[in-house]
């Protein structure tokens, strides 16, 4: 329906300039696509955008009316998802990695979804696309470009051959993003060569993960390991739960108390499980769904979720923002395999930044048991400010009989005492 380019350039975004070629306009005529590019086109992050695997952006006519009605807007054009082709058909939960089509004197090949960031919601003006995107389920997808040739607006698109496997956008895209994925699944996306090396890297690190957790006896990712000893959910679906405290942990992260709203006990996570949440948002739109590690003491009755605001984060802004004690937030219940395994053997609990959550629930485990067992507490943060259960972890440390810490800032502020923070 259109063919959207478009040459990176400087753009102001919450106060930082951003470099970006997510602005495509639709050009007329036959346009001459290669092995990297369509000619008058560019990225400005080539981390996450262009090369050969990525080369050509296609997103869909059907998708813009969703939208359309979604947002309640009525100026979206061609290009505005950053797309280079707008296509009338090719659904992500039809189309497969690996499919082949031709159009014009070109042909192309699927390598992946769309993986998107924060310039999409830049050039639509939602600071929340990049999430909403997700969450629905409407990424769109790359093609590598087999042959180069000359494309325009109106030419047909002739499917040439089926990827091996079958697997669409949609369904590896939620292997990678969502819980409840199969080993099955990840295998069959190895075997598929057209799909791209960053996907193939992440396919294998889920595989090879659960093999390595599997070895030692410990668990792996959720519905990879075949071992895992998880229990089965606690209850189907979602629940509301009450806020019953808000607490700030450190610059940036701030964990959230939840209750039952009829005042039982909510049954007992393993320390590493995570919560899967609704975050509420305003107006008509569908709410974002999000996973946090549960940070608490497990078995006491409650949850706790620890959130980190990042500047773009559509979610975590959201909560902090507009969530109150006495609020409620539909929960599913506790999930995953990556727990503290039983044994005396010695533990390390590693993490940095934010990433200390479920290790922080494993420690409180320890020191609630009184564990013997030697544990190493090793933490990495930017400074002070961002060293989230500075103290929480430091007293639960001390009551442990064979328990030592050590803590590594990166960037320590003049404040900040070598030996003694």
């Amino acid at each position: 329906m259109a063919v959207n380019v478009g040459m990176p350039h400087d753009v102001p975004w919450h106060g930082k300039t951003v470099h970006t070629g997510v602005y495509k306009q639709t050009v007329a005529g036959p346009q001459m696509v290669r092995r990297l590019n369509i000619d008058g086109d560019g990225q400005g992050d080539l981390g996450g955008h262009g090369g050969e695997q990525r080369a050509v952006l296609v997103y869909q006519a059907d998708s813009y009316l969703f939208w359309a009605k979604e947002l309640g807007r009525d100026d979206l054009a061609p290009g505005q998802f950053g797309e280079n082709f707008t296509v009338d058909g090719l659904p992500d939960d039809e189309v497969c990695i690996g499919d082949r089509y031709r159009i014009g004197g070109a042909l192309f090949e699927v390598t992946q979804p769309r993986v998107t960031c924060y310039r999409v919601g830049l050039r639509m003006g939602e600071p929340q696309m990049a999430a909403l995107l997700v969450a629905h389920h409407r990424p769109g997808f790359y093609l590598r470009v087999i042959e180069e040739g000359q494309v325009e607006a109106g030419q047909e698109i002739v499917k040439v051959s089926t990827g091996p496997e079958a697997m669409t956008v949609e369904e590896i895209d939620r292997v990678l993003y969502l819980p409840g994925h199969t080993r099955e699944q990840v295998e069959r996306a190895l075997r598929i060569p057209a799909l791209s090396p960053g996907w193939q890297g992440s396919m294998q690190t889920l595989l090879d993960q659960a093999d390595s957790e599997a070895a030692d006896g410990s668990s792996g990712s959720a519905g990879l390991n075949k071992a895992a000893t998880a229990p089965p959910p606690s209850w189907p679906g979602f629940r509301p739960l009450t806020v019953t405290r808000i607490q700030p942990e450190s610059r940036s992260v701030f964990s959230l108390s939840l209750a039952a709203a009829d005042g039982s006990a909510l049954p007992t996570a393993l320390p590493g499980q995570f919560l899967t949440v609704k975050v509420p948002l305003e107006g008509h739109v569908p709410p974002l769904i999000r996973s946090y590690s549960l940070s608490g003491e497990p078995g006491t009755g409650t949850y706790r979720i620890s959130v980190k605001v990042e500047p773009h984060g559509a979610a975590s802004n959201e909560l902090r923002a507009h969530i109150r004690v006495g609020d409620t937030l539909e929960a599913a219940a506790p999930r995953g395999t990556f727990c503290l395994s039983k044994g005396d053997n010695p533990v390390v609990l590693l993490s940095a930044g934010v990433g200390v959550t479920p290790v922080l629930a494993m420690l409180h485990a320890l020191a609630r048991d009184r564990s013997p067992r030697q544990v190493w507490w090793l933490h990495a943060a930017r400074d002070s400010t961002e060293h989230p259960f500075a103290q929480e972890s430091h007293d639960l440390i001390e009551g442990l009989a064979n328990a030592r810490s050590s803590i590594y800032y990166s960037k320590p502020s003049d404040a900040d005492r070598k030996g003694v923070d």
